[in-house]
């Protein structure tokens, strides 16, 4: 891998010793060596796999960690951080030796005990959830995991294909999304090129080999552009420092193999960085830039003045030289640099360099304790599978800035709704919202926000989350806020929604249990989550700390062991056969078994009259039977053999949509009143949307879940209370 030639694979005690003299900064020397020489001695003999004596990878991690500019704690912990687990010593010889903060950071970073789980996934999403604890605890544990598994990656070759893919898939999905939002931008950027190298050999060796062959006329390029913005503020703006920086092949091939394109279509493949003292000159600088070059139109950024998540600061922009050729121009100052480069890591450099109360470190521990609430927020998920999703939803680059009405600026995982927006703000404000506004008009609550927007979130006096928004919103953090609060407040409603869930599953799967035995049943398997009792097991069913369809092959295969090894041998009774229930609610011609969809065309509710269709390949299709598709005498339809008779099952317990239209007069709030009193009612609004009529009225028009006609009826009656309603109608 050209790109990081320069970095050795292995380093050893002296060139760690150079880089900490080299630092600048003070660190006990003799701590550090006596770390070393005790690691030395503990791991004695031992050796890597490519037959390299051990020593050396402790070592090699240790000047990872120093270049990121890391205290001496961490260097010692990463000098000692295999000698618990791969050799005789205790954690408690460490914390004698080294103290107690050296001791815990070992004891975080030292790799999960395996735990006997049913699947790996979930052994994987285990170890994922202690080692978040542990950052949690203290972010250098994570610094020194990170250090340890790039060490790993840099030295991967000698192992089998297979755990060189493995170990790659788990750097995108886990480690290079958690380097990414602690600001580790070097760390992040080599994990993800040299994993890319294993999962995809020829596509990275293509875009090597095309940086390659372009590399010395690009050096060319870089000096020219370097001379023309030098020469232009040489004598207005003081020690300006320019660079080149080429992008990462990894971000080269998501925009050139994953998206079909060529190397040349891309703007940014090198770019020039321009390094100031201060925020002002940044600005300076980029006029310099305008002036010189032509600035192409959307393609400008300020990460000034709304810095990314992670602590990014920079201005971008895109211009074309004197020959149309596109390239990118970075400009921030040497703090910004050095954030931008190391992230988190930066707080270590300041307390280091220039003392803990030096300029900017409250700043960057603000930071810290930002990203150890982001931690938490994944730890609140129960199931511990769903941690890594998580971590690549809201870890990873792509976010989107959204504006609040006071002009502050937001920053979420794209693909965001206002949900996630509301329980950013506080976690009350997500729990009173019922509705949202976007640049000044009601959206529903599953937008999609992007950036730019300016997103208000209009919410009432009671809290009254709905359960259907932990499927709607994208973050982890609102997703289990939700889950909590339905945990707290709801708790015997929980329970029958989580008994109803589990017997309803249970039947679905053949697994024929009464109340007795499926209390019996519980008491005998072993659940990856303990639960006090079988209503404890209910309620985290009931608001979604944990999920059936993940559980239940692990009950069925319980199920069989005890109820059903010795079938053969067992005469069973034939019960008298009773109809199941229609899933739909709907019978079709006698058979409870169909698949039915409802059309959108007229939303038939239960109580409506309804006759079915069938379809080419999508089932029957489920109509009122005065909708306007309906021929009045199906003998006059081309193919009337399709039209079958159909009614509503006596007890249909799904929701279906149903479309209202309500007139009113116009005035100032009436989207909140009708927001509002539905919210009241705990009904799930899918669109809002509203038009003004010329003659002083409004028509909005709502789509909502209702259990019924009835239900629907006592519905309109709410709404028809609020001042200024004149009609509402069913479409």
């Amino acid at each position: 891998m050209s790109k990081y030639s320069h970095v050795a694979h292995y380093q050893d005690f002296n060139e760690l010793l150079s880089i900490l003299e080299r630092s600048g900064s003070s660190y006990d020397i003799d701590r550090i060596t006596a770390a070393y020489r005790f690691a030395e001695e503990s791991h004695g003999d031992q050796r890597r796999v490519s037959g390299i004596p051990y020593i050396l990878h402790p070592t090699s991690v240790a000047c990872i960690v120093a270049e990121l500019g890391m205290d001496a704690d961490s260097i010692c912990g990463a000098l000692l951080h295999d000698v618990v687990e791969d050799t005789i010593v205790s954690l408690d010889e460490i914390s004698k030796m080294f103290g107690s903060d050296v001791a815990k950071l070992i004891d975080g970073v030292t790799k999960i005990s395996k735990i006997p789980y049913s699947t790996r996934e979930e052994q994987q999403a285990e170890n994922i959830r202690k080692m978040l604890i542990a950052m949690a605890d203290d972010i250098r544990v994570i610094i020194i995991k990170l250090a340890d598994r790039l060490h790993n990656m840099r030295t991967m070759d000698c192992m089998p294909e297979q755990k060189r893919r493995d170990k790659s898939v788990e750097n995108m999905q886990v480690y290079a999304p958690i380097a990414h939002r602690l600001g580790i931008k070097t760390v992040k950027e080599e994990l993800e090129d040299r994993s890319l190298q294993y999962l995809d050999p020829i596509g990275y060796k293509e875009i090597e080999d095309a940086l390659l062959l372009n590399e010395e006329g690009r050096q060319r390029f870089i000096e020219s552009i370097k001379k023309q913005i030098l020469e232009k503020t040489k004598d207005t703006i003081p020690n300006v420092y320019i660079s080149g920086r080429v992008k990462s092949i990894n971000s080269i091939y998501r925009k050139t193999i994953m998206r079909n394109q060529s190397i040349n279509d891309i703007f940014d493949v090198f770019a020039v960085r321009v390094i100031v003292d201060n925020v002002s000159d940044c600005y300076n600088v980029l006029g310099v830039v305008h002036d010189i070059f032509k600035p192409i139109p959307n393609r400008f950024k300020d990460y000034i003045s709304m810095p990314k998540q992670n602590m990014y600061q920079s201005l971008h922009t895109t211009v074309l030289d004197t020959q149309a050729i596109p390239f990118e121009v970075q400009i921030r100052t040497w703090e910004m640099h050095y954030t931008a480069e190391y992230g988190i890591a930066a707080h270590w450099k300041y307390k280091l360099g220039m003392g803990a109360d030096a300029k900017g470190g409250d700043k960057v521990s603000r930071n810290i304790e930002k990203v150890k609430r982001m931690i938490l927020d994944q730890l609140e998920t129960e199931d511990a599978t769903d941690i890594a999703r998580n971590i690549r939803n809201d870890l990873g680059e792509t976010d989107v800035y959204v504006f609040t009405p006071k002009g502050d600026v937001v920053s979420l995982p794209r693909g965001s709704t206002p949900i996630d927006l509301a329980y950013i703000i506080h976690t009350q404000v997500g729990h009173r919202m019922v509705g949202a506004k976007v640049n000044g008009k009601i959206v529903p609550i599953d937008h999609k926000l992007k950036t730019g927007e300016i997103c208000e979130i209009i919410t009432q006096k009671e809290e009254h989350p709905n359960r259907a928004w932990i499927d709607i919103c994208k973050t982890a953090s609102a997703k289990a806020k939700i889950r909590t609060w339905f945990k707290r407040e709801k708790r015997d409603e929980n329970i029958i929604e989580g008994k109803q869930m589990v017997d309803r599953e249970f039947k679905r799967q053949g697994m024929n249990l009464n109340d007795e035995e499926i209390a019996e049943f519980f008491r005998t398997v072993t659940m990856k989550k303990q639960y006090n009792t079988l209503e404890d097991f209910y309620a985290a069913v009931g608001y979604g700390g944990i999920q059936l369809w993940k559980v239940m092959p692990r009950l069925k295969e319980e199920y069989r062991k005890k109820y059903t090894a010795d079938i053969e041998q067992i005469t069973v009774p034939q019960a008298p056969v009773k109809r199941r229930k229609a899933s739909s609610g709907v019978i079709v011609a006698g058979n409870d078994d169909v698949l039915v969809k409802f059309s959108n065309c007229c939303n038939p509710l239960p109580g409506d009259e309804i006759i079915g269709y069938i379809t080419r390949g999508y089932g029957v299709s489920i109509h009122k039977r005065d909708c306007t598709n309906v021929p009045k005498h199906l003998s006059d339809s081309e193919e009337p053999e399709r039209w079958v008779t159909a009614h509503w099952e006596h007890e249909a317990g799904e929701t279906f949509r149903s479309t209202l239209q309500i007139t009113a007069i116009d005035r100032t709030g009436l989207l909140a009143d009708v927001t509002i009193q539905l919210s009241n009612m705990h009904i799930f609004i899918h669109t809002l949307n509203s038009r003004e009529l010329k003659d002083g009225r409004a028509v909005v028009t709502v789509t909502i879940d209702v259990a019924g006609k009835d239900h629907l009826r006592g519905v309109i009656s709410r709404l028809s209370d609020i001042n200024g309603i004149e009609e509402i109608k069913r479409l």
